[in-house]
């Protein structure tokens, strides 16, 4: 299976040349959180129980988690370490999704079945769901998730990019569903994907193993202190999911009048149906405009969201 990502600009400037390119291969919120000033501990000190506890702190408020939470070097760190905790062998994936998910269990010697249905997932030792998903944007309720988990071993929610529907999250239930594992990015939606920060929230036993996986450091001082700040921000999420929502609304108008089709997606990016998915994306990259195709679809473009001087540049290559 291959284990392609967005923000591979490298290849883009391979292939295309240039250095000029507006990337928008990933689902990264383009209007960053704005970086307070860093204390010159955050450098130069190793991190304290204390500043973990300032940050886990922030965390639940944040996700209104009833149950511990785990700081990791982005919920990569968690995807990586789950088939080495996880008991069993047999996993399932609602896919097509996040390809880590199952690139990871396979390489720790799980089996692993990508399957379309929610339903397909019983009897698994392990399954997976991403929600809001990658690529397709499909959601599930929390009701349906406490039900899923009945079925399963070890549930493993991934919420990466949650933050643009928290009504959605399983995360305030966790208290009564041991067997569930939710995944949260910090980088996506904060705009701050190179601080590499996520967190994954569990009953304590699972916490505990997580942890105990990821080592006496998990995360830099610097991603303490910005993440703690940023976690607590309530206004500015606020006004961010606002906007979000409005320039979600701004591509698709864009993408239709091209006579794309959309699929679906989140706030965070949309993905949609061009008659050939490759031909759009060479089409874009002469514009030096990177996007993401899927090695399953001959169809499926996915866009990131521009911002500032991106959106006419996106548009008049539409156009």
């Amino acid at each position: 299976m291959t284990r392609d990502h967005g923000g591979n600009l490298d290849a883009a400037m391979r292939d295309y040349g240039g250095d000029d390119w507006l990337d928008l291969s990933t689902g990264i919120n383009p209007r960053a959180y704005p970086v307070p000033p860093l204390p010159p501990r955050a450098w130069t000190a190793l991190p304290t129980r204390a500043d973990m506890a300032a940050l886990t702190d922030a965390a639940r408020q944040a996700y209104r988690s009833p149950v511990p939470l785990v700081p990791l070097a982005g919920a990569q760190a968690a995807i990586q370490a789950l088939p080495r905790i996880a008991p069993g062998r047999t996993a399932r994936v609602l896919a097509p999704t996040y390809n880590e998910h199952a690139g990871a269990l396979r390489q720790a010697g799980w089996q692993v079945e990508g399957v379309a249905s929610l339903d397909d997932l019983t009897g698994a030792d392990l399954a997976v769901i991403v929600n809001p998903n990658n690529p397709d944007g499909r959601v599930a309720e929390p009701e349906t998730l406490e039900r899923i988990a009945a079925g399963v071993g070890t549930l493993v929610v991934d919420e990466s990019f949650g933050d643009v529907t928290p009504e959605l999250s399983i995360a305030p239930r966790l208290d009564r569903l041991p067997n569930v594992v939710v995944l949260r990015s910090f980088g996506k939606f904060f705009g701050l994907a190179g601080l590499r920060l996520g967190f994954a929230l569990a009953a304590p036993s699972l916490a505990d193993a997580i942890r105990a996986e990821a080592g006496p450091w998990p995360v830099s001082g610097a991603a303490i202190h910005v993440g703690r700040i940023a976690l607590l921000d309530g206004d500015w999420q606020a006004q961010t999911r606002a906007r979000l929502t409005r320039d979600a609304h701004r591509l698709d108008k864009l993408a239709m009048a091209a006579g794309w089709g959309v699929l679906g997606g989140c706030d965070l990016f949309r993905t949609y149906v061009t008659p050939d998915a490759a031909a759009a994306q060479d089409r874009l990259a002469r514009a030096r405009i990177w996007s993401r195709i899927f090695p399953y679809s001959d169809t499926w473009l996915r866009l990131g969201l521009p911002d500032g001087d991106g959106w006419p540049r996106l548009e008049d290559t539409l156009n």
